[in-house]
């Protein structure tokens, strides 16, 4: 009888270098080949017509229907010249990843002919089912209307035959059902209120762009050994599997050579990146074995989103044509390092200043430090719900572990910063703020525009790191979807900017001088925010007893966190800024805790299943050939050679059996489990029975598995291994 494990590793090993279609030309002649930019939206349509659209997109106007009618015969020429034949409306439910359903570009007439047909109505809205989407109740099985709208700002682009048209969903009665709605009305919100904010310093500041720079970890892994392991195409992670004796120990994979097969994989997954405008840039090797990152240029918050989720499945379709799967779960291996997605948060505005970056004159620098204080107020605010944002039940293996930031939001600065805030914070407004007889203002603390973008150290352990000139939200999750994390960071900074406004404007319309009431507000702000601040090392256990201490948020049952979107100063927060209403975070909860409790329910069938099939009649071939073996000795040689000859195999036989019995209690007790946690009156109260209670039987039941798999003959065990899930390459 054949192992499939052996007839996996023969197929990872036989599996050669594929043929990659190569570029022609420089990146310059094929950038965005696939994607109708506002360059080649001029060959197709009137430009009067587009003059109207790119000042409604840019304002932020509702775009009429009377240009969509217009731009969509332009986008059906220009989508069936480049060999589209479909169209969809692209969308991001909450289910994290995206959706699409596919229509013909052509209709019939009132006498049966077929005619080519793609109007403004098709361009402008669609209506996919949305009962059979994640909704947290706002929509029921019988309920199925929801709607998809054409989002102006992001452009179309091609995927195939098929013109993917990138949209909102909202349900029938208006609640946003996506990510990229709040996404967009968060992204508005803050541009709005750090827009009023700049007018402070300089009125030629008309807009704000909130910018993204995302960096996409993942691990490969040879398809033959991914479709050995059940557990790997199921769940996306291993439920078990003993630890290799060598993986990143040596830390000699990280920014090493890129091996042969994924260089192959890497040069086209970047040339189809580029082709749908995607500016990928930086490509390495990370930590672990068979890790990697790929990282682009920074875009605008919802284009970067866009793009991110896009490359995403870019990559996972590329990775088959080179016999890998991708794994983007956040720990697939245990013990190793997990995998995140780090977003590069910043803010700039049309005259070209990075509002997170030190300035070159003193109203700058008073300008920077405005918006560093008030980010810093934000994320000290709402540092509960920031940490809600990115957890899930894949990302709380990886938090806290293996260079994973702590499940802890904190701010790092570094101390170049921290003295320049200390020195703000005990100085006077005189010596602060100078200004001389011709009205010139000087900043009198510490020499900030000599500060170089990168005045700060790196560190690893911080989950919200500043890094000279934006915010690295690094505790977001590699398979998760940018936009939760970055509406929730997004109308944080915008509800605070607008208090700091309603604050210092309340004081210059009592006379007081604007430079003098600024000072105040952000000496008070320095103060008031220091417990977000940490630069040590974030996963101590006395770093834990001090965030407790400054009343940061410790919680890191996932079930608990999700909590925090429903707090009462969470829920005032979203009203206030207009991103999310009080139905909209219910709903968003009850979708986590829904998601929460099915990934574990996957998880743990899996695990029972592996070990029922797998483990155990592995373990028992073996334990039964030993226990002929001690037969067949005790036939041949005396009773007391026997002794002596039989004393391993009877330890052996007795370990089986331990661990065999152990892993057979713990299944039925994890079933029984399950089920009684299934029976919970709600979603909320069934992710915490399923963290509390399977989660951990889960653990026990894997440490008994992996102990086998270090004592069972290595011919006998089918799932393939860590030394070779990591190394095959």
């Amino acid at each position: 009888m054949g192992n499939i494990r052996f007839d996996a590793l023969k197929g990872a090993f036989e599996h050669k270098l594929v043929e990659t279609v190569e570029p022609e030309g420089k990146v310059k002649d094929y950038f965005a080949q696939d994607v109708f930019t506002r360059d080649k939206m001029k060959e197709y349509i009137a430009q009067e017509v587009l003059d109207q659209l790119f000042d409604d997109v840019d304002n932020g106007r509702t775009i009429h229907r009377d240009i969509a009618d217009i731009v969509a015969i332009g986008i059906r020429k220009w989508g069936i010249e480049h060999g589209a034949t479909h169209f969809t409306h692209w969308f991001q439910p909450l289910t994290g990843g995206t959706a699409e359903k596919h229509d013909a570009f052509f209709t019939l007439d009132k006498n049966g002919a077929l005619m080519e047909e793609f109007s403004g109505d098709s361009l402008y809205q669609q209506e996919p089912d949305a009962s059979s989407f994640p909704s947290g109740g706002i929509r029921n099985t019988f309920e199925a209307r929801g709607y998809s709208a054409w989002d102006p700002s992001s452009p179309v682009f091609l995927v195939g035959d098929t013109l993917c048209i990138p949209t909102v969903f909202v349900a029938y009665t208006g609640e946003a059902l996506d990510y990229k709605t709040p996404l967009i009305r968060s992204t508005a919100s803050l541009c709005h209120a750090a827009r009023e904010v700049c007018a402070y310093f300089d009125k030629q500041v008309k807009h704000v762009h909130v910018n993204l720079g995302w960096e996409q970890e993942y691990f490969l892994v040879d398809e033959a050994l991914y479709n050995a392991r059940p557990d790997l195409m199921l769940t996306g992670r291993t439920l078990m599997g003993h630890n290799s004796a060598k993986s990143q120990q040596l830390e000699d994979h990280y920014f090493g050579a890129i091996p042969a097969r994924v260089l192959a994989f890497m040069r086209e997954l970047e040339y189809e990146a580029l082709k749908a405008g995607i500016p990928v840039r930086t490509r390495h090797n990370e930590v672990a074995p068979n890790q990697f990152e790929m990282a682009p240029i920074f875009e605008e918050v919802n284009l970067a989103n866009d793009h991110n989720l896009l490359v995403m499945s870019i990559m996972e379709r590329v990775a088959e044509k080179h016999h890998f799967r991708v794994l983007l779960h956040e720990k697939p291996y245990a013990a190793v390092n997990g995998s995140g997605k780090h977003c590069n948060w910043s803010l700039q505005t049309n005259t070209g200043i990075n509002l997170l970056a030190p300035g070159k004159n003193p109203y700058q620098n008073l300008q920077f430090i405005t918006f560093l204080v008030n980010v810093l107020m934000a994320v000290q605010r709402h540092n509960g719900l920031l940490k809600a944002s990115i957890v899930s039940a894949t990302n709380e293996h990886r938090l806290g572990a293996n260079e994973a930031p702590p499940a802890i939001i904190s701010v790092f600065l570094g101390k170049q910063i921290t003295g320049v805030l200390d020195k703000l914070e005990h100085a006077t407004a005189e010596e602060a703020i100078i200004i001389n007889a011709k009205k010139e203002m000087k900043l009198g603390v510490a020499n900030i525009p000599e500060i170089l973008l990168d005045n700060t150290d790196r560190n690893r352990t911080s989950p919200f790191a500043f890094t000279g000139n934006r915010f690295e939200f690094r505790a977001v999750g590699s398979s998760a979807n940018c936009g939760a994390a970055m509406l929730a960071l997004n109308a944080a900074v915008a509800e605070q900017l607008m208090l700091f406004k309603d604050e210092v404007d309340q004081r210059i319309e009592k006379g007081e001088a604007k430079e003098r009431v600024l000072f105040d507000v952000i000496k008070k702000y320095i103060m008031a925010c220091k417990a977000i601040r940490f630069d040590g090392n974030g996963y101590s256990d006395e770093w834990k007893a001090e965030a407790a201490k400054r009343g940061l948020d410790c919680e890191t049952s996932v079930p608990l966190v999700i909590d925090r979107y429903l707090a009462p100063d969470t829920i005032k927060m979203f009203e206030y800024t207009g991103v999310l209403s009080k139905a909209e975070l219910q709903s968003r909860s009850e979708v986590k805790w829904e998601t929460y409790v099915k990934k574990l329910q996957i998880e743990s069938r899996v695990m029972g299943d592996l070990v029922v099939n797998h483990v155990l009649p592995a373990a028992k071939r073996y334990q039964t050939m030993l226990l002929q073996n001690v037969l067949t000795v005790k036939q041949v040689f005396s009773a007391d050679e026997t002794a002596s000859l039989n004393k391993m195999d009877y330890s052996i036989i007795r370990q089986i059996e331990h661990h065999s019995c152990a892993i057979l209690e713990g299944v039925e007790k994890m079933t029984e489990t399950r089920h009684k946690a299934n029976r919970q009156p709600d979603e909320r109260s069934k992710a915490i029975a399923y963290h509390d209670t399977v989660l951990p039987l889960m653990a026990e039941i894997r440490e008994h598995a992996d102990a086998l798999e270090m004592i069972v003959d290595d011919e006998l065990w089918t799932l393939p291994k860590y030394r070779e899930l990591m190394f095959v390459h």
